[in-house]
């Protein structure tokens, strides 16, 4: 094990020497990719979770042993991020918004559905160890409400029937498939090795935006808006005074002279 002047006091927990020898060199090419190691203390949780499934506190003391910080300054933003468990969970994390769109488009139906359904209360797991149930908040995907979400990846425009099928052919081991994205939902420790950054091997995660996502910039090219020249900068060299129909040039809403909406 790796000596620091700041590491831990006695009666810490651990890791094994052999599980330490077998997450070394994992843990020295993610810290060699930041110009200062403790930029690199979010993937290396990652890693030990993608280990035992959760970060425990032997793998936080990893994390300091690494990278030269406290199990303090480890914990403080083990614990401030939801994204890694605090204790063993199931195979597939699955998350159901209840923020307020989601909520008001049936996504505390599909908690309450799948609460019942699964005997589950939040945070709770399933006795096969296949799926961890909780409420979570604003996925970013307000659009495609409501939203389920399987170790990040995304359900949209789902309700009770559907998000049952889905934790089911989950318990059964079937290949499922998130309506945006990759083409197949993996493992949670495989969603966390791929977050330290690692390739899985199964190829890109496709496209995210789609359908009402990009009703915006669909209208904004039809109509020809675009992006108005920063107040700083002069607007005879900006792109968009240049080319004024350029596709890429961000929308905004057009003025009353322009047409737009009273």
């Amino acid at each position: 094990m790796s000596e620091h002047q700041n590491t831990p006091g006695t009666g810490t927990a651990r890791f094994p020497d052999d599980v330490v020898a077998r997450l070394e060199p994992d843990a020295k090419e993610i810290i060699a990719r930041y110009p200062r190691a403790r930029s690199a203390l979010l993937p290396l949780l990652h890693l030990v979770q993608a280990d035992e499934g959760h970060v425990s506190a032997a793998g936080m003391a990893f994390c300091a042993d690494q990278l030269d910080l406290t199990l303090a300054e480890v914990n403080a933003v083990a614990t401030f991020y939801t994204m890694y468990r605090r204790g063993p969970g199931g195979d597939y994390q699955v998350g159901v918004c209840t923020n307020t769109l989601c909520a008001v488009m049936g996504g505390d139906e599909i908690y309450s559905s799948l609460k019942e359904h699964l005997e589950l209360e939040n945070g709770g797991t399933t006795e096969d160890g296949k799926v961890t149930l909780e409420h979570v908040e604003c996925n970013a995907a307000c659009d495609f409400a409501p939203v389920v979400m399987v170790n990040w990846e995304f359900f949209d425009n789902q309700n009770p029937e559907t998000a049952r099928n889905l934790v089911d052919d989950l318990r059964l081991g079937k290949d499922v498939a998130p309506t945006r994205g990759a083409e197949s939902v993996c493992t949670w420790k495989q969603a966390s090795r791929v977050l330290a950054g690692f390739d899985d091997g199964r190829g890109g995660e496709g496209v995210q935006a789609a359908g009402p996502s990009l009703a915006g910039l669909k209208l904004a090219r039809e109509r020809g808006w675009r992006s108005p020249p920063s107040p700083s900068t002069n607007p005879q060299t900006t792109p968009s005074a240049q080319s004024p129909s350029d596709p890429n040039d961000l929308p905004t809403r057009p003025s009353e002279e322009e047409g737009g909406a009273q």
